[in-house]
């Protein structure tokens, strides 16, 4: 799996090619550079060979040799690490572009099973963490096994012997690293769900504090956090003590090779095979051959979290997309209203039946009236009006045309919807009446809201349809947010509209004022109202009583009442 991320890592950095060659071209030129130094200050010791026997004049030039180099590997570094980032950045950019494009595609039954919390955790968090293992890598992966390359090169030159010492030593410290990493990932892994888990957990007891605290369940989800968080901290606690193992585990070993460097490197001296400024030359390349080992297993420690990250990421953007419009779909269609939903049948969870062998016929400009227990398939059937899902089996068309052979766009605009949930989003009055679409005047926008009676409340907001409602509009009540929501169907009238418990938070004498609106907009064009409220359907063309996913009863409101049936005892049991 490991290999995988890292693959598909690779190909999202394999889009900035130049840039990867920069950084690379800088971080061997670096590296070079910074062996170089030594061997000039071990020309310069080899320049004091005695009390009294100082060539001061060639130590001068050796030292601003050695200014000059350091002031190139300043600027080459100053480069590579701006170019490092940006590479990083563009990537983590791109990554989380495809995520957020995946997500307007995503079949409803993905978003449905998911936590919001999960999701955007994986968005925002998890690419963050990607992002900081990632510019590690750039940064200090590249300059590391360079120096080790060039240091080797250098030491075998030098003194292939004492070479061959730290050749030999070496291996430790890579299988240390590779003991490490290999236990760090799967802790990782468990830190990031857990993570995960808080982040959705906090999320929904934000987006429902109200109803947490009506109940009285703060201690409850107290106790559920402090589990969440617990885990978090025990994985946290686990992943950071065993990736902590990895650099001094390899500084032992490091510092192992320097001294065995330094011993043999001192017995070579003494036997006259090496002046004092090799031995420092040595010295300092042992040192700078071990260094990129601790930055090395740094970078591993930080490359286990970031695929974990990226791989949860990649989770999310290799899902399968909701399937894709028919090309043969007409380029434009604006529908009359007729609905015939033949032999239909459709299941959430499909080990468990819900719809079955649905049959309906709607006449253009009928106004048909949903009624029917808590899941009995009300929701359900407008959510297959409007294909956030397909059916299992049968078809739904409209004016003759079999949904699947529609763009789902070209539907969608065709139906007007208000449900009982609200939708409002971080924005002016006005911005969340017209939702992004254009061409609408001021008058356009008053009349609608005055059509909805919202314009008398609007009004009253602090600066009117200019004012700036939070997300989810926080400051408004409920009742006001979903008469928002209606005046946005007002401004636009499509051809058929979804009218789903559409006044189920407003006033009674609201409502009524409401519903004769709702009468004019109704006229001519087909209508489906969901309603638990049975007083606001009763002038509905067509009653379809559902139970189980099946429509037990039709019929207009008289009707059904004179059949003494299921609708009968509904209808009864609210007016008793």
């Amino acid at each position: 799996m490991k290999k995988g991320t890292l693959k598909k890592v690779l190909k999202y950095a394999g889009r900035y090619k130049g840039l990867i060659f920069l950084s690379m071209m800088l971080a061997v030129l670096t590296a070079l550079l910074s062996l170089y130094v030594p061997v000039l200050a071990g020309n310069a010791i080899n320049c004091i060979v005695d009390k009294g026997n100082v060539d001061f004049e060639k130590i001068t030039v050796i030292l601003l040799q050695m200014v000059v180099v350091i002031a190139v590997i300043v600027v080459s570094q100053w480069i590579m690490n701006k170019a490092n980032n940006k590479i990083t950045f563009q990537v983590v950019r791109d990554v989380r572009k495809e995520a957020f494009e995946k997500l307007q595609i995503l079949p409803f039954d993905y978003l449905d099973t998911k936590q919001t919390g999960d999701i955007v955790s994986r968005i925002i968090s998890d690419v963050d963490l990607f992002s900081d293992g990632l510019l590690m890598g750039f940064t200090q992966l590249f300059t590391g096994i360079v120096t080790i390359l060039g240091t080797l090169i250098y030491m075998f030159i030098l003194n292939f012997r004492i070479a061959i010492v730290v050749v030999v030593l070496t291996p430790l410290s890579l299988f240390v690293a590779k003991f490490i990493a290999s236990k760090s990932f799967n802790l990782f892994k468990a830190q990031s769900q857990a993570r995960s888990d808080q982040t959705a957990f906090v999320d929904e007891m934000i987006g429902n504090l109200s109803v947490v605290k009506a109940f009285a369940h703060e201690d409850e989800n107290m106790e559920v956090f402090g589990e969440i968080n617990d885990r978090l901290a025990d994985s946290s606690v686990k992943a950071t003590f065993f990736s902590s193992l990895t650099n001094p585990s390899t500084r032992f070993v490091n510092n192992l090779v320097y001294a065995s460097v330094a011993l043999f490197g001192a017995f070579s001296c003494i036997a006259g095979n090496m002046s004092i400024g090799g031995l420092t030359i040595f010295l300092s390349y042992a040192n700078q051959y071990t260094k990129p080992f601790n930055e090395i297993s740094g970078v591993v420690t930080e490359l286990q979290n970031a695929l974990v990250c990226a791989e949860r990421v990649f989770a999310l953007i290799e899902e399968k997309p909701e399937p894709r419009d028919n090309k043969a779909a007409p380029l434009s269609f604006e529908a009359q209203g007729q609905i015939v939903i033949d032999d239909v049948s459709f299941s959430y969870d499909k080990s468990k039946k819900l719809i079955e062998d649905l049959n309906l016929d709607i006449k253009k400009g009928q106004r048909v009236a949903i009624v029917g227990p808590t899941g009995s398939g009300k929701s359900t059937l407008i959510n297959l009006l409007m294909r956030f899902y397909d059916v299992d089996k049968g078809s739904i068309k409209i004016d003759g045309y079999d949904l699947r052979d529609l763009k789902r766009k070209d539907i969608r605009d065709n139906f007007g919807m208000v449900l009982q949930e609200t939708w409002l989003r971080n924005g002016t009055v006005r911005d969340n009446i017209t939702l992004g679409r254009e061409g609408f005047t001021d008058e356009e926008i008053i009349e609608a809201a005055k059509a909805s009676h919202a314009h008398n409340f609007i009004m009253r907001l602090s600066d009117g349809y200019d004012t700036v409602i939070s997300e989810n509009g926080g400051n408004l009540s409920q009742g006001q947010k979903q008469l928002l929501c209606i005046t946005r169907v007002m401004l636009h009238i499509p051809p058929m509209l979804i009218l789903d418990e559409a006044t189920s938070s407003i006033d009674t004498s609201t409502e009524i004022r409401i519903q004769k609106a709702f009468n004019k907009m109704m006229a001519g064009r087909t209508s489906f109202i969901v309603a638990h409220r049975l007083s606001t359907i009763r002038e509905a063309d067509v009653i379809l009583v559902m139970k189980d996913g099946h429509i037990l009863e039709q019929g207009n409101h008289e009707a059904l009442l004179e059949k003494k049936g299921f609708y009968y005892d509904l209808y009864n049991s609210q007016f008793a």
